[in-house]
């Protein structure tokens, strides 16, 4: 039973089976000459930039161009054939023309599709082209001397790199931008079966292509040793500071002394918390473009293995040259990542430090005013208890003097009292009443 309605399907069931076809290699057959041209656009440029510059050329020759959500695009307008792809970060454009006949390699090479390319397009990628390369496919016999002497001579590099690939073709190139503005690659087909050139190919302009993409991180890493520089000779002046900070501390005991942390304390935190800033500044700067350098890289890699590289003799094959050439720019690059990791964490450390020693001398100084404050607390409770006393006298004053008045009043009244005696006997209790009496509106007022 054939599964045909799209109810039975996942949504996007079509799409991901499409997505391992949606990049075919071109098919190519030497003698033939092909031109790829890989544009990448600087942050801040509209998303569809590369796509209007296809539908623009495509309007040239009165074409349609594709949709506006389209990744590739190919077309054969007659003289050349073109095939456009779209990266996540350039896109290529590579144009296939094919000969009647062989010709000496100097003349393949001025003979190119990009000739019948309108001029006025090519100038409005200005500042875009990141990789332009040409390739001519050559159709003859093992390498000879005089033809070896012939591919040398269509390089302007002193260093050639060529090695025998797939078993039955060879590639060689100097990986250097000639005098036309463009780096020069010779395959030569020593008898590869159907649609392997097209591959070889394309294998070949991918790693040209992720070459120079990976390279990107290169000046990202070589700008920022300065600044890394700048950073860690600033925080070794800090930490410093700090051992500095701290012999006073020991020797002086001001910390001992006051607790308190003091203003060069409290500076050398917001310093170091502002080195912290522009570590992280910079490593958000730099991770994307490391990470894609990294990955291009792997790329490199992954088609230099796909060639499965036999050595011609005398000359170093494109895994050597890229060892060679390659490998040290990107080390730099996971260099600079790892020390701008390690500095990281040398601020975070040292902030940490800093950070708890600013906090003990603070939690000294709140120690030291909870102390105070108890120091006072209790002198007011001796005031308060001291005050009490005397309140207690004075009560007692005055209700001793009001019964001495009373006891007058009766003796003058005729009753047999000793006012002197009564006045003495009544002063303990009025004493102890007030006391009391006092002590029980204290505890009242407590609870």
């Amino acid at each position: 039973m054939p599964i045909t309605s799209p109810v039975m399907n996942h949504p996007l069931r079509m799409a991901l089976a499409a997505e391992a076809h949606s990049r075919p290699f071109l098919q190519l057959d030497a003698p033939e000459s092909v031109t790829h041209l890989a544009l990448y656009a600087e942050t801040g440029a509209t998303p569809d930039w590369h796509l209007r510059k296809l539908v623009e050329l495509c309007g040239c020759f009165g074409v349609a161009g594709p949709a506006a959500e389209a990744k590739y695009f190919y077309h054969d307008f007659g003289r050349f054939r073109l095939k456009w792809e779209c990266h996540t970060e350039f896109a290529t454009f590579t144009f296939a023309m094919r000969h009647a006949e062989s010709a000496p390699l100097a003349q393949s090479f001025e003979r190119m599709p990009l000739m019948h390319v309108p001029q006025q397009w090519l100038h409005g990628l200005d500042g875009k082209i990141l990789v332009a390369a040409h390739v001519v496919l050559d159709k003859s016999g093992p390498v000879s001397d005089p033809a070896a002497r012939e591919i040398r001579a269509v390089f302007e590099g002193l260093s050639l790199a060529a090695s025998v690939v797939l078993q039955d073709a060879e590639v060689w190139s100097d990986f250097l931008i000639q005098s036309d503005g463009f780096s020069r690659f010779v395959v030569r087909d020593l008898g590869l079966r159907e649609y392997q050139l097209g591959r070889l190919v394309q294998r070949v302009l991918e790693i040209e292509t992720y070459r120079m993409m990976a390279l990107l991180g290169l000046p990202h890493a070589q700008a920022s040793a300065s600044t890394l520089n700048i950073i860690e000779a600033e925080l070794a002046r800090l930490t410093a500071e700090m051992v500095d900070s701290d012999d006073v501390v020991t020797e002086a005991g001001s910390v001992e002394a006051s607790g308190e942390p003091d203003d060069g304390e409290r500076l050398l935190l917001r310093n170091i918390t502002d080195l912290a800033a522009r570590s992280e500044k910079l490593a958000v700067d730099n991770s994307y473009r490391f990470s894609a350098s990294h990955a291009y890289f792997q790329l490199v890699k992954a088609r230099i293995e796909e060639l499965r590289e036999v050595r011609i003799d005398g000359l170093p094959t494109l895994r050597e040259f890229m060892e060679r050439r390659l490998s040290p720019a990107m080390s730099t690059c996971s260099a600079t990542v790892r020390r701008q990791t390690a500095l990281a964490e040398r601020i975070a450390h040292s902030n940490e430090l800093l950070s708890t020693r600013v906090g003990i001398a603070q939690e000294l100084h709140n120690r030291k005013i909870l102390q105070s404050m108890n120091a006072r607390a209790a002198q007011q409770l001796r005031l308060q208890q001291a005050v009490e006393g005397l309140s207690v006298v004075a009560v007692s004053y005055y209700m001793v003097g009001l019964c001495g008045y009373a006891a007058k009043a009766a003796k003058s009244a005729g009753l047999p009292i000793n006012t002197d005696l009564v006045t003495g006997l009544m002063v303990p209790v009025i004493v102890f009443v007030v006391w009391m009496g006092l002590r029980r509106l204290h505890g009242q007022i407590k609870h």
